[in-house]
């Protein structure tokens, strides 16, 4: 265990907050049946979504929203395409959130390990005491099970090293991911956008990382006709299929 920063404690107080109002609409919302009666229960959940964010639409609107913050660790130099945002614990309908709180501890080793998918410590904080502490699991094992689910999903090439904007339509982005990954359907994949720009891939997976349908997640993705997709910043792309 290690002693936490000014930074690291701002966000668990903040996680907190968040997770007292999240616990008060989860009470509105399960009185009249939208929510999953096993709401907060750890380990009890359906699926997974892993969500892959596209980096260099995060790095462009977090500049413009926050011009004199000091650029998070993935808008730096290295050029990074599709990062993990997170693993969430899914239900068919709704979704679990902060089931446990205050959260156990991420010792510093487990944090260090997980840069090179989820190049932010501060992401890696919040996905654990939002998501994580859902998953049933031991901080270690989740972002374990975090690597594998990632494993199981191939980017296409063309992603891999964007060096101009792309104007293109959600539709080709889902096609391009069912196409390269054998047993993933238009059901089981949502593309999702913020603004005029491509924000995340959410993928589907069942608890043994298999590819299965969502409706409830694929009803919420971008409905635009196109979507710019950043450039990566400098350089070759460093990260692997």
């Amino acid at each position: 265990m290690f002693r936490r920063s000014k930074i690291e404690q701002a966000i668990h107080v903040t996680a907190a907050v968040t997770a007292i109002l999240f616990l008060a609409i989860v009470t509105v919302f399960a009185q009249d049946g939208r929510l999953d009666r096993r709401q907060s229960e750890p380990g009890q959940f359906d699926f997974y979504v892993l969500a892959l964010s596209w980096s260099p639409s995060y790095c462009e609107a977090s500049s413009e929203r926050f011009p004199n913050r000091a650029p998070d660790q993935q808008c730096s130099v290295r050029p990074y395409s599709f990062v993990v945002h997170g693993l969430w614990p899914q239900y068919e309908r709704g979704f679990p959130a902060f089931c446990q709180v205050p959260a156990p501890r991420l010792d510093r080793n487990i944090v260090s390990s997980m840069l090179d998918l989820m190049p932010s410590p501060r992401l890696i904080f919040h996905e654990w005491d939002r998501h994580g502490t859902c998953s049933g699991l031991t901080p270690n094992a989740y972002f374990e099970t975090v690597r594998k689910a990632r494993a199981v999903v191939k980017i296409p090439d063309q992603f891999l090293e964007v060096t101009s904007t792309l104007s293109v339509s959600p539709d080709e982005i889902e096609e391009a991911f069912v196409k390269v990954n054998p047993g993933l359907t238009r059901g089981a994949i949502s593309v999702n956008c913020n603004s005029t720009r491509l924000s995340e891939v959410r993928v589907c997976l069942s608890k043994e990382f298999r590819f299965r349908d969502c409706a409830e997640v694929d009803r919420r993705a971008c409905r635009r006709d196109k979507v710019i997709m950043p450039p990566m910043r400098g350089g070759r792309a460093a990260e692997a299929n």
